[in-house]
């Protein structure tokens, strides 16, 4: 077996081959520009090999509902050229094989609950903290969708009782990945959050941020690991941070597991979407 992946970033495509054993055997890194230009790329690296499926991971918001009229499209994404792009389409018009469909952050989830930080169990979060906030899940055993797929990106959060930012997202302003993501962190101190590694009280903010989402998918979907993923959590400070937050705001009301295990850095590291794309690709190909 030959299984192909497409994890579909605003910034970069990541394709790559495995085997059945999902030993990846070759990749390459594309950048994310218009759909023709990005896909023409796409199409020359997996046309050199005899694919039996494909699994996409792509950026968002995109239509996984199988019942509607646009399932596979790229919606109502910031990225203008890709808006209402019939992504899904144009992959299964290139190859006639089984392609597996998800958000690039449900595939990330995925890929750490079978080969990752999550091994063993039926549910988890994947949660990317980086240009922006997204969010995925598994629930008992299944990638989390239903009329459309998870934002938690943009759930609203309490602002901290020192913020003076008022948010980036040109949706909503202020929710998480508006105050959250690392472009919220640049705009509120006017540098990237790699010059800030020593400043406590930037991260003592993030965690106050982060914490409440946690608490949130805790008490809505009760996971049993959440992942933290992404470039802001390269401040590996943030870890420990963030548990303690999460205490003092959980305040004990629910039970959930020891939290140096319960939220955790990816065992997968910066490979827990391509994988998780390999691993749709090979669920599809037994549907």
């Amino acid at each position: 077996m030959m299984y192909g992946a497409i994890e579909a970033g605003g910034t970069k495509f990541v394709c790559a081959i495995s085997d059945e054993n999902f030993e990846i055997k070759e990749r390459v890194s594309i950048p994310t520009t218009t759909p023709e230009e990005t896909l023409s790329h796409v199409f020359e690296f997996f046309d050199q090999f005899k694919l039996d499926s494909i699994g996409i991971g792509s950026f968002g918001p995109i239509d996984v509902n199988k019942k509607s009229a646009t399932y596979g499209y790229v919606t109502t994404t910031p990225k203008v050229a890709w808006t209402n792009f019939d992504f899904l389409g144009a992959v299964k018009k290139r190859y006639e094989i089984p392609v597996g469909w998800t958000t690039d952050v449900n595939a990330a989830a995925l890929g750490e609950l079978k080969k990752g930080a999550a091994i063993g169990l039926d549910s988890c979060v994947y949660l990317t903290v980086g240009t922006g906030i997204g969010g995925g899940a598994v629930v008992n055993g299944k990638l989390l969708a239903g009329y459309g797929h998870p934002e938690m990106g943009h759930m609203l959060v309490r602002l901290h009782p020192d913020e003076s930012y008022g948010g980036f997202c040109p949706y909503h302003g202020n929710c998480l990945e508006g105050i959250a993501a690392g472009p919220a962190i640049e705009g509120r101190y006017g540098v990237k959050g790699h010059e800030l590694a020593d400043k406590i009280e930037v991260w003592q903010m993030e965690a106050y941020y982060l914490a409440q989402a946690l608490m949130n998918y805790t008490l809505i979907l009760s996971p049993e690991r959440i992942v933290l993923g992404g470039g802001v959590m390269k401040q590996n400070q943030l870890y420990t941070l963030v548990r303690e937050e999460f205490k003092k705001l959980m305040a004990g009301y629910v039970a959930v597991p020891p939290l140096e295990e319960y939220i955790v850095a990816p065992g997968l590291g910066d490979n827990a979407g391509v994988t998780g794309c390999l691993l749709l690709a090979a669920d599809e190909l037994t549907k």
